[in-house]
């Protein structure tokens, strides 16, 4: 099946980045929200290029759905980076979440003190649980919920224990998606709204993978003694074996496409982490080759143009 890049970058988050990009200077600590999942699909490279050299904490999140030995890697890949330090947490480690607060002093000792405030901003990509952090930290309900991505729309502060001034922002992806894995797993996870994807590609995506890394809990989920070699096979099968049939007993495989992902998104299935520290190295790998190829065609488009203008120059003459 021939898969669309997936993009999604609405007109509040074009204005979330302008607006962080403007009050960056005044942070002392930048708390970044990952979905546990897909690490390195949920990190906003815009969030590395505002901050520079602030130190980072990166937290884990929804690792209660991921796979905790996949997350143990992902915590000691990220923190080899100079001023990354890393959390994980899930619902079981609600209780855990003030450690934030103590990681943060840690990080810029200089500025406790009676009349001194640690001013940290948090920020994240849509639906990895953001607010529902910030709700813990602050103990009580400052920011909106919903298990859509999008929810949060502005900035606010938020004064928490300990001398620390959290900034809120909203849930933001970037202008363009270049690694195109990446668009699916976001899509699969559900940080990309439902209205902007495709079902049948996105589960494609995942059952690939799914087929690949995680066969087992596949066979165990679907109720499959042997598992199929291509993805749209197993969406066809499994399809048929949970009864999503139109007339004519064909495989209705948009609604069981619907299936596939939301038992991915609620762990039904079992803990999965879509992506390893190996696998972003290839696909940065990848994605600086489509990068410079790019670059390359857009030069000699450019070099073309100048060619027949200095032609139509010279026949005029």
């Amino acid at each position: 099946m021939t898969r669309q890049t997936i993009q999604w970058f609405p007109g509040h988050m074009n204005k979330a980045r302008n607006e962080i990009k403007e009050i960056m200077p005044q942070m002392d600590v930048i708390i970044e929200v990952l979905d546990a999942r897909i690490p390195y699909s949920s990190e906003n490279p815009m969030v590395a290029e505002l901050r520079g050299d602030k130190p980072v904490i990166k937290i884990l999140n929804k690792a209660d759905l991921a796979n905790p030995e996949k997350t143990a890697q992902w915590q000691a890949y990220l923190e080899q980076e100079a001023g990354v330090k890393t959390l994980a947490f899930g619902h079981e480690k609600a209780a855990e979440v003030h450690q934030i607060n103590e990681l943060c002093k840690k990080l810029v000792p200089h500025k406790l003190g009676a009349d001194k405030q640690i001013k940290a901003m948090i920020m994240g990509i849509p639906n990895v649980g953001k607010s529902t952090l910030i709700n813990i930290l602050a103990g009580r309900i400052v920011a909106k919920t919903g298990n859509e991505p999008a929810v949060t729309k502005a900035q606010q502060r938020i004064k928490l224990e300990d001398g620390i001034m959290l900034y809120d922002t909203p849930g933001m992806l970037w202008p363009k998606v270049e690694n195109g894995n990446s668009g699916y797993r976001l899509a699969a996870t559900g940080a990309v709204r439902d209205t902007a994807m495709n079902y049948e590609e996105v589960a494609s995506f995942t059952a690939e993978y799914l087929l690949s890394e995680y066969p087992e809990l596949l066979k165990a989920r679907y109720k499959m003694e042997e598992l199929p070699e291509c993805d749209w096979e197993f969406i066809e099968r499994a399809g048929k074996l949970r009864g999503c049939l139109r007339s004519g007993a064909q495989v209705d495989t948009h609604k069981f496409s619907e299936i596939l992902i939301n038992e991915l998104r609620d762990a039904v299935i079992g803990r999965i982490t879509m992506e390893t520290p190996a696998m972003r190295e290839e696909e940065e790998v990848m994605v600086q080759q489509q990068r410079e190829e790019a670059e390359a065609k857009k030069a000699a488009k450019a070099e073309e143009k100048k060619m027949r203008l200095a032609r139509a120059r010279k026949n005029r003459r």
